[in-house]
């Protein structure tokens, strides 16, 4: 499969660029950014041709791995689709519901597979927790923390959209990525922007009956950083065990999850749907959040 990268910042040169020109299925074809020099500059360091023009990269390849802000993903990814492109893209799927639903029509009526890259379903301990969790009835309440020091650090994630998101939308997804296959689909949200800087609490009502509540931040000191996950139920607590995998090997079972879903045409857990069911989340989250006077 010939694949094309969107995008030169810090996630696509760390994590997406070595995953793709890695991976012993893929042509790693070549890379647009929408600076041109960036692009030229990562094309280079993989051996691959820079796009002026990111049709004709569209063109050319028969997928695209995105790793863009989610205003601009959305869009670049509807495009994509519709040129026939399989898309690897990134979290959050999409800035509104809107631009989400978007992109899964377009995949929809292209016809082309879809794998959103949510870390934790990607890496071997947490993804074999989650499916054997799934099975286990009586689960009662859950519980998500993801706290982060991007805005507390120097750190190269501090980047516009993260500013103007937060961690609702940054980390969020990475929350809700665990719960939902576990506790099940969200019938009610409730939201509170209580804390330092960006922090956010969530509760959510499951249609199966349980709980969950998500205290989510990127402004955390950075002694305190880090995710954790705790399911209480009938069975007793169940803790989501720590990856030792880094970014790029997760990204190559993603790229992986992507060429099945494309040669067999079976939609993989992690589709762009599921990434809009998750944007839907968020936003309703991110409505109450806005209420609350943020």
């Amino acid at each position: 499969m010939r694949i094309g990268l969107l995008g030169t910042g810090p996630w696509a040169q760390m994590a997406h660029a070595p995953a793709l020109s890695g991976h012993g299925e893929l042509d790693f074809a070549g890379v647009w950014g929408r600076r041109p020099e960036a692009a030229k500059e990562l094309a280079e360091r993989h051996g691959v041709r820079a796009y002026d023009d990111v049709d004709a990269l569209f063109a050319d390849v028969d997928a695209v791995a995105v790793a863009l802000p989610p205003e601009v993903q959305a869009g670049l990814a509807a495009r994509a689709a519709r040129a026939g492109c399989h898309l690897l893209l990134d979290k959050p799927l999409a800035a509104t519901v809107e631009q989400g639903r978007a992109v899964v029509g377009a995949v929809e009526e292209a016809g082309v597979a879809s794998v959103v890259f949510f870390t934790a379903r990607f890496q071997s301990e947490p993804d074999a927790w989650i499916t054997e969790q799934a099975a286990v009835p009586g689960w009662f309440t859950g519980r998500a923390q993801w706290l982060g020091a991007v805005f507390s650090s120097e750190s190269s994630f501090a980047t516009p959209w993260r500013r103007e998101k937060g961690a609702l939308w940054d980390v969020g997804p990475h929350a809700l990525s665990v719960l939902l296959p576990v506790l099940g689909d969200v019938r009610r949200v409730t939201a509170a922007a209580y804390g330092p800087g960006d922090t956010a609490h969530v509760v959510l009502d499951h249609t199966g009956g349980a709980s969950s509540t998500l205290t989510l931040s990127l402004t955390a000191p950075p002694a305190a950083s880090g995710a954790a996950v705790e399911l209480f139920g009938e069975a007793g607590v169940a803790v989501l065990p720590e990856s030792s995998e880094g970014a790029v090997p997760a990204l190559v079972r993603a790229v992986d999850a992507l060429l099945a879903a494309a040669r067999t045409g079976r939609p993989h857990a992690c589709d762009a749907a599921f990434g809009l069911r998750v944007t839907e989340i968020l936003s309703a989250a991110d409505a109450l959040l806005n209420v609350g006077g943020r």
